[in-house]
């Protein structure tokens, strides 16, 4: 078997429906398998989806084990060549695969290999790419926002374009394709953590063990980024404790950096708490969205300079098209809607909801 899709869900279901068919075209020419771990999901979203995806092989825990160790059994359970670690909130186009394995076997000493990654509106994710964390970059990252966006811009690998294809310390969770057996020989992701971080400790272990990790930015794929994931206090402590993790594991032995590290991350946890960040779901962003009614377009000759609003009809548009169309078209406030095709939702930046009819 040539690839083995890994995914993790947590109440994710439309967006974990609309990933799922999208993986399924990807997959139409290809000896691949897909393979959905439920983190206990309070909605039971695989009640719903699993006899519309008779040939995925479904794990339900039973606890909600985090999403290293949920992607750790994801892979045991895997037999492709290739894992693709891939998130729910996602849209992948169906040529990713003709694309990016040709690729990875042409490079045998390839560790992770991460993607373009946008928004649901065509924005980059910078993510996608970025740089081994040192104490000069994460301070920039942490306290950035406070002083000068220029200061995060080591924290990314902004000297690599978001179209090219190069070496890339650091990559996103959200997609991660690596050879099963490199997977396996360098121990997956650390089950020391919940979420967040998880990513960028397997990135650095892989550069550490003589792996290269690419960008590839020849290929783009929505990445909601979130709607998979509580954003309350209970995960604003999870994400420091993560960083916590990271810091402890590769900086103890290193006394002054490691508490330099300890003391920024104790600050912007106290300013994070004090501004609110990681509040409960934005409900005035949601009504936002119910409030518009989006210009639905047969073709990419209707779409004007004044369109604020487009819906997309995945009846109409094949899922490389939707990408294609909403990273070409993207701008400035412009938002985009998905229908997607055998679905009776429509999925944008705000949400999901059952239609604009």
């Amino acid at each position: 078997m040539k690839i083995s899709v890994v995914i993790v869900s947590y109440n994710a279901r439309y967006y974990l429906e609309q990933c799922l068919h999208s993986v399924e075209a990807a997959l139409r020419n290809l000896d691949g398998e897909i393979i959905v771990v439920d983190n206990d999901s309070p909605e039971k979203p695989i009640g719903f989806i699993r006899d519309k995806f008779p040939k995925v092989h479904f794990i339900e825990s039973k606890i909600n084990l985090g999403f290293a160790k949920a992607n750790n059994l994801g892979v045991e359970k895997a037999k492709g060549e290739y894992v693709l670690i891939l998130n729910p909130d996602t849209l992948i186009p169906e040529n990713l695969f003709e694309e990016i394995l040709p690729f990875a076997d042409a490079h045998e000493k390839m560790g992770a290999l991460g993607v373009r990654l946008i928004d649901a509106n065509g924005n980059f994710h910078p993510e996608s790419k970025r740089n081994i964390p040192t104490l000069q970059n994460t301070f920039g990252k942490l306290f950035g926002t406070l002083i000068s966006k220029k200061n995060s811009k080591g924290y990314y690998k902004t000297e690599v374009g978001e179209f090219e294809i190069a070496p890339a310390e650091i990559l996103v969770g959200a997609f991660m394709l690596m050879r099963r057996e490199v997977y396996r020989e360098v121990g997956g992701f650390d089950p020391q953590y919940f979420m967040y971080g998880e990513d960028i400790d397997l990135s650095y272990t892989l550069e550490l063990k003589g792996y290269t990790n690419y960008y590839f930015g020849g290929i783009s794929v929505i990445h909601y980024k979130g709607e998979s994931t509580r954003k309350d206090g209970k995960y604003l402590k999870i994400f420091f404790g993560a960083m916590e993790i990271f810091i402890g594991k590769y900086y103890k032995e290193k006394p002054f950096q490691y508490f330099l590290f300890q003391t920024g991350l104790k600050l912007r946890y106290q300013w994070a708490k004090l501004n609110g960040a990681f509040k409960p779901e934005d409900k005035r962003k949601r009504a936002e969205v119910k409030s518009i009614s989006p210009e639905g377009i047969q073709s990419v000759s209707d779409i004007k300079d004044s369109s604020k609003e487009i819906l997309l009809d995945g009846q109409v548009f094949s899922h490389k098209d939707l990408l294609e169309i909403i990273s070409k078209h993207s701008k400035p406030g412009r938002q985009f809607f998905i229908r997607p095709k055998n679905m009776e939702v429509v999925i944008g930046d705000g949400g999901v909801r059952e239609d604009f009819t």
